[in-house]
């Protein structure tokens, strides 16, 4: 007995009459395959492509008033 394919829910949004992806595609494997959304990459789980997600930029730590920072 074949699989039944999978869903793709969550894959696609409806903008009017046009069909918008939601998640980025593998860059090895083509349109047809997405990344999936981890909290800090996107990994393709067809030939284990990854990539990290981008974030801000951490601040630097600001001195205290009247407080010199200590030489190394």
């Amino acid at each position: 007995m074949p699989k039944a394919p999978k869903a793709r829910v969550g894959l696609y949004n409806a903008k009017g009459e046009a069909l918008v992806r939601t998640h980025k595609s593998c860059p090895k494997c083509g349109p047809g395959t997405f990344l999936a959304e981890h909290p800090n990459r996107r990994s393709c789980g067809k030939c284990g492509y990854s990539e990290p997600k981008t974030a801000a930029p951490a601040p630097t730590p600001v001195p205290a008033k009247g407080k010199t920072p200590k030489a190394a």
